[in-house]
């Protein structure tokens, strides 16, 4: 078979996406690769396909045993022989797994760095006829990145002691360009092709919100989202455990995952989610690295991540069927200091020496100031992320809640002068609150014994809401009129912008929403079905194809509970919309629906079939 055959037999797709077959081809002649490609883009087609046209054993070294266990379900189920090895087996099962390795049963191995240099896995490998290696997660490998795991240290130790270097392919889905420097380096590719397909997801929807009572804006929006499956992440164990008390309590069926719990509740609280038991996860950012589970209709941010890293890497965990999907994050000031704290006393790099921890902890504390920014700016959601990760689009994605507000352009230049005067008349000596607080003329001690009753921008602003006088200095420090010192502290400083205002030679004017809308749930679902209707191949999405795709996910269900998988593993919600709208009759017009393949077929194809012949004629 060719790359196209396995395609379509194996993975039912007829053509392949953006970036990947430049990927494969270069794979399959030799040359090292590293492809950062978005959540959902099929990075893990770029080294399976090739995978099975190679000669030998392909590693896929991978960091999580979740995500391990989740690709491999799914090659197997798909036709393919595939096997991971990790600390979740026991010794004989392990055993087992390499005798069978050795025989040449499995063409793909999924394994845990920290197998590679153990005496038992080495003689495997020294002894084995290695064609590729693939490092799923490579960001990992960079101290730079927002997941470094020393572990992923030996992967260049380990690849010097095979007999023969295979050809190597690294991806992940957020890279910025110092990470992907480092990823070559320290994996030590050789001239590799580089390939980044790109950052935006068009079928997400972002919204930032700062309500007074996030509970209630969560629980609104699931009331409204009954049928669907998500995630809300959240800073702490504590408040993982409040908001899922209370989800259930109030009748949602939820379930919760962080590293408190013991392994066993974990995986089962996992699996309850991925096998829609319990549709809706509570978590904490210990859940979902390499979680493929398609049908992720939004993913809310109940507090707000250290880093546009994790966000985006968090939030694309929604809609990897490509599907509409909902990312929204609930900011509070609070959250700042929290994550501060984590990055202050975080001991993700305790193998660090005491320099090179300085250093992450300044970028750290960089990255969380642009987090920050995130969501503070008025402009469109969509192109500050893509911004951030080195791509230029238009200003305007028409899918963000930015996009989708009501705003006038206010002149605030008296304003502005006014903070950047009080910042300098107190000698740049305090941080983002004290001033607030002084221009709005709060009498409180820490004012009083700061002194700021007698700056001389005391009050000056007490008429007008605080919320404006935010948005005013949130706007100041995005543009760099003042700016803030890159430490725990977060003192408030001048920049050479700061002397343009004060002496009167540039006006400031920032969007004001006109209205004090969250979240225009109405337009977005308009949009949202405007969205499904033009991404479907085979028509709009009517109420006919609702109640067939109803129908299909009822039996997709019903086989999942029989093989004791996903529901995403049968077919992907994609695909059953898909049948729904084109509504196959038979087995040809049943191959030409993508995401079906031939194996998928033999096993699924009539009853899925007998399902829409049954569904279209009553």
């Amino acid at each position: 078979m060719d790359k196209f055959e396995i395609l379509k037999t194996y993975f039912g797709y007829d053509s392949f996406r953006d970036g990947q077959e430049q990927l494969i081809d270069c794979l399959l002649e030799g040359r090292d690769v590293l492809g950062v490609m978005p959540t959902g883009a099929g990075k893990s087609l770029c080294y399976q396909v090739p995978a099975l046209l190679l000669e030998g054993i392909t590693l896929v070294i991978s960091p999580l045993i979740s995500l391990m266990k989740d690709q491999v379900g799914a090659l197997n189920s798909a036709g393919v022989h595939a096997a991971y090895l990790n600390s979740s087996l026991t010794p004989g099962q392990y055993r087992k797994a390499l005798e069978y390795a050795r025989a040449g049963r499995y063409p793909i191995i999924y394994v845990a760095p920290e197998r590679l240099t153990t005496e038992e896995f080495l003689d495997f490998a020294q002894n084995a006829r290695i064609s590729m290696i693939a490092v799923d997660e490579a960001h990992c490998v960079s101290q730079w990145g927002q997941d470094f795991r020393p572990s992923y240290l030996k992967i260049a130790r380990f690849m010097e002691r095979l007999s023969s270097r295979p050809v190597v392919g690294a991806f992940t889905a957020t890279a910025t360009r110092e990470v992907q420097d480092d990823i070559v380096r320290m994996l030590e590719l050789h001239s590799p092709r580089v390939l980044t397909a790109g950052f935006n997801r068009p079928n997400l929807y972002f919204a930032v919100q700062a309500p007074k009572d996030r509970y209630a804006v969560v629980k609104r929006y699931l009331d409204t989202h009954r049928e669907e499956s998500g995630i809300i992440y959240c800073l702490t164990r504590k408040t993982v455990e409040e908001v899922c008390d209370r989800l259930r309590q109030d009748g949602f069926s939820v379930t919760r995952y962080h590293a408190g719990l013991s392994d066993g509740e974990r995986q089962k609280n996992q699996d309850d989610f991925i096998y829609d038991r319990s549709p809706v996860m509570v978590a904490t950012n210990a859940f979902g690295m390499g979680i493929d589970k398609s049908n992720v209709r939004f993913v809310i941010h109940y507090q707000m991540p250290k880093n546009m890293e994790s966000y985006y890497q968090e939030a694309g965990r929604a809609g990897r069927d490509g599907e509409p999907a909902a990312c929204i994050l609930l900011y509070g000031g609070q959250d700042v200091i929290t994550n501060q704290f984590f990055i202050e006393h975080g001991q993700d790099n305790e193998e660090l020496d005491a320099v090179s921890r300085a250093l992450v902890q300044e970028q750290d504390r960089d990255r969380l100031k642009k987090m920050t920014f995130y969501c503070f700016t008025n402009e469109c959601l969509r192109e500050y992320i893509l911004r951030y990760f080195g791509e230029y689009g238009e200003n305007y994605c028409g899918n963000c809640l930015n996009c989708l507000t009501q705003f006038e352009t206010v002149d605030v230049t008296e304003i502005a002068k006014s903070m950047i005067d009080c910042a300098r008349s107190c000698g740049q000596r305090y941080g983002i609150n004290v001033l607030l607080d002084t221009l709005h003329g709060a009498n409180t001690a820490k004012i009083r014994q700061y002194g700021m009753t007698e700056n001389p921008q005391y009050g000056a602003w007490s008429k007008e809401p605080a919320y404006r006088l935010r948005q005013v200095l949130n706007y100041l420090l995005l543009n760099t009129y003042l700016r803030t010192t890159n430490d725990e502290y977060l003192l408030v400083k001048l920049t050479e912008k700061s002397r343009l205002v004060l002496e009167g030679q540039e006006r400031i004017q920032i969007k004001m929403a006109r209205e004090q809308e969250q979240l225009p749930e109405e337009k977005r679902k308009k949009k949202r079905k405007v969205k499904a209707a033009s991404g479907l191949s085979g028509g709009v999405f009517t109420e006919e194809a609702q109640k067939i795709f109803e129908k299909l996910r009822a039996l997709r269900m019903e086989i999942a509970r029989e093989e004791q998988v996903p529901p995403y593993i049968v077919f992907s919600d994609k695909t059953l919309v898909l049948m729904s709208v084109q509504k196959p009759k038979n087995k040809k017009e049943m191959l030409a629906v993508s995401g079906v393949g031939a194996f998928k077929y033999e096993k699924y194809g009539e009853r899925f079939l007998k399902c829409l012949k049954k569904s279209t004629e009553s």
